[in-house]
């Protein structure tokens, strides 16, 4: 069965599925494989017709039973110093190299790998699985997949998102909302900067006070909060604007993001960046220039996985992996997601997130081998 899913991984990992491009091929190949052991797959197309969910399903229909849950794409490998192809794996010293080994097509090798026996398990209790686009850029594959597994009912009692845990269990994280603010002012000479409106100064004002509210969300940090650390973060990822020394910048970027660890916190610092920019950046802008202008995109808002104290999914993990309790992590991931579906969700999965998304990126066979004793531990309880 190793050598099986190191097979299939390689096959995953040629599909150069980085998150500005397409997951339609790897999508058919997944496709393919599910449908040889008699699953019933629905391939769901994005709105731009080059990416697509794949939601499938082994065993009777009707709510209840398991999904496993993984993302199909994988992050850029431009301008980073790979020792050797990112798309094509490589093995040394117990080590698989490529890039989306961890993170996170080795979880969905040992998923497919392990096929034969979970359709032959999933004879009371459906067993799913799932695979979703564009999770590195705001998890938008799984809300789109949340929503219409929602529209038609269908109620899954457990989910396993096998992202790179070291296949420690996982059953809380913080929940992480991305913005791209864009500042438009007008342009002018340096000479004369009251006569334009400097896009990158109201720019700097804006991350100014994002820095500023750091200290009141660590002020408004929930007693006993489980996470570390125990309040929202927030983090300025980019500030750009501007061309030269002598040119009043008119346009200006900034993006950051947020990682909540309760909803009140996103209102508030969205009533506070309102205030800012509706009753002090705006009417600044708009006393020299009408047309500035001040739009913030939501790249991303993902919710966060709540710890709860009765989690089938994670007591079902625990008990074949034989692990004492489960960890909270920092980054974010789908499972939140699913959670707002109403299953209970556990993550786990093989390699680390210290691999992820870096040059070498590689997911140790051990660790490997470990994911299929897991899915073969979840074979024999549905059994």
């Amino acid at each position: 069965m190793l050598a099986e899913a190191k097979a299939i991984l390689a096959d995953l990992v040629a599909f150069p599925t980085v998150s500005a491009d397409g997951n339609l091929d790897m999508i058919a190949y997944v496709a393919a494989r599910l449908e040889a052991v008699g699953a019933r797959v629905e391939v769901l197309p994005s709105a731009c017709g080059a990416k697509a969910n794949l939601f499938a399903t082994l065993g009777p229909e009707g709510n209840g039973g398991l999904v496993l849950s993984g993302h199909s794409d994988v992050v850029p490998v431009a301008d980073q110093p790979w020792s050797s192809d990112p798309f094509r794996v490589v093995e040394r010293d117990g080590r698989l190299y490529g890039r989306g080994t961890c993170d996170m097509k080795g979880f969905l090798a040992a998923v497919l790998a392990m096929l034969p026996r979970l359709a032959q398990a999933a004879r009371h209790r459906p067993i799913h699985v799932a695979v979703t686009h564009d999770e590195e850029v705001g998890c938008i594959g799984a809300g789109h997949l949340v929503e219409a597994l929602s529209a038609r009912g269908i109620r899954p009692a457990m989910v396993l998102v096998g992202e790179p845990t070291e296949m420690r269990v996982v059953d809380g994280h913080k929940g992480c909302n991305e913005y791209t603010v864009r500042f438009d002012g007008l342009e002018g000479h340096g000479s004369a900067p009251d006569l334009g409106v400097n896009a990158v100064e109201y720019a700097v004002r804006y991350a100014a006070r994002l820095i500023e509210l750091r200290a009141d969300l660590k002020a408004r940090a929930p007693e006993g909060c489980p996470f570390d650390p125990p309040w929202t973060t927030l983090n300025i990822g980019a500030l750009q604007g501007g061309s030269v020394h002598n040119v009043i910048a008119p346009r200006a970027r900034c993006d950051w993001e947020m990682r909540p660890v309760q909803p009140g916190d996103v209102e508030f610092v969205k009533a506070e960046l309102t205030r800012l920019c509706e009753e002090d950046l705006l009417p600044a802008m708009r006393a020299v220039h009408a047309g500035s202008a001040i739009e913030t995109e939501i790249v991303g808002e993902v919710a966060g996985l709540e710890p709860r104290r009765e989690n089938a999914a994670r007591d079902l993990v625990a008990g074949i992996t034989g692990a004492n309790g489960a960890d909270l992590v920092a980054y974010g991931t789908e499972a939140g997601l699913f959670q707002g579906l109403g299953a209970d969700v556990v993550i786990c999965g093989p390699g680390s997130i210290e691999q992820a998304h870096k040059a070498d990126e590689f997911v140790s066979v051990a660790q490997l081998s470990r994911c299929l004793d897991l899915l073969d531990g979840i074979a024999r309880v549905f059994r």
